[in-house]
């Protein structure tokens, strides 16, 4: 599907025209809606310290910063976004906090995310004077939000009831492991089970879970910003809610798994998202192309420099996966 959408995203367009718009590109633009995009990491890691704890306790910085780089580099890297379940082993060797632990706490900074992503694409539809029937390829704004509405409401109201009555959750999830599973794997999925619920210990404090919220809007502001500040090097006339868009509909259309640094689905997404505001394909892609590889490069390197810095090899997610994975 990525190499599908790469194909329609290119088949009509020059490539001698992109290469000459990212040959007159506007560099210090550029050069900050890079250092925005890349900025958006550390301000995840401060998030992520808020959700995932070890026995009630902060975990440092560093190594979680280390675990968030390593992640997001294995997204760049790596298909079918590996890189989550890479930023949970790598939590679980540098903190000794349970993997099931790390990447439930991912789970439910994806759930916050969406909503996040929801409340800011209502206000770029508003802004933008779209009508709710306007459609993006196929599929109305209108559509988008409510269904993304829906499905991130429902993930929350579930881990939200989770949180605060597990007991009755793991007694049914025990009755139905040990009908369907033999004892010994029965008992483990249990010890799955808690350690998730393990990190979804911020959901049951009022001021915790408020604060990460807050902190869900400021990584996706800088996220929009950056994409803002990459039209501007673009020489892209549009107004400021396409970028509030344009980094809502990429979320979620990178969201499911596709290709390492998810080409194809970026760019066919900003193509047809810009063409809202009238930006002719050859343009909307050049930015697309250029913005991306920009953005990719950082944090990979940096992901690079965490791993030998943390002693871990990508392949150890797959040839020593944790106990509890």
């Amino acid at each position: 599907m990525s190499a599908l959408l790469l194909w329609w995203t290119l088949h009509d367009i020059s490539l001698a025209e992109v290469w000459h718009r990212l040959r007159g590109v506007r560099v210090l633009p550029l050069l900050a809606a890079i250092a925005l995009a890349t900025a958006q990491f550390p301000l995840r890691t401060i998030r992520w310290r808020y959700l995932l704890r070890l026995e009630g306790e902060t975990l440092r910085f560093r190594p979680l910063w280390h675990a968030t780089a390593i992640g997001f580099m294995a997204n760049n890297l790596l298909p079918a976004r590996a890189g989550e379940f890479a930023r949970a082993y790598a939590a679980h060797r540098l903190t000794a906090v349970r993997f099931s632990t790390a990447f439930a706490s991912i789970a439910v900074e994806r759930v916050l995310d969406g909503i996040a992503l929801v409340a800011l694409l209502t206000v770029a539809i508003s802004a933008g004077g779209f009508a709710a029937g306007t459609a993006v390829g196929s599929v109305t704004l209108g559509g988008v939000a409510r269904g993304a509405g829906i499905f991130f409401g429902a993930l929350l109201a579930a881990a939200l009831v989770l949180v605060h009555w597990p007991g009755p959750a793991l007694r049914l999830a025990g009755r139905l492991s040990h009908l369907v599973l033999p004892a010994r794997w029965a008992d483990r999925s249990l010890q799955i089970l808690e350690g998730m619920l393990s990190g979804l210990e911020a959901l049951r404090r009022p001021g915790q879970f408020a604060t990460v919220i807050v902190w869900s809007f400021v990584v996706w502001l800088v996220s929009a910003a950056s994409l803002g500040m990459g039209l501007v090097a673009f020489d892209i006339d549009a107004p400021w809610s396409a970028a509030l868009l344009l980094q809502c509909l990429i979320a979620f259309g990178v969201a499911i798994p596709s290709s390492p640094g998810f080409f194809g689905p970026f760019e066919a997404v900003t193509r047809v998202s810009l063409a809202l505001y009238g930006v002719e394909a050859g343009r909307a892609v050049s930015y697309a192309v250029g913005f991306h590889l920009g953005t990719f490069i950082p944090i990979t390197l940096l992901g690079i420099w965490s791993l030998s810095r943390a002693h871990l090899h990508l392949v150890d997610l797959r040839q020593r996966p944790p106990a509890d994975a």
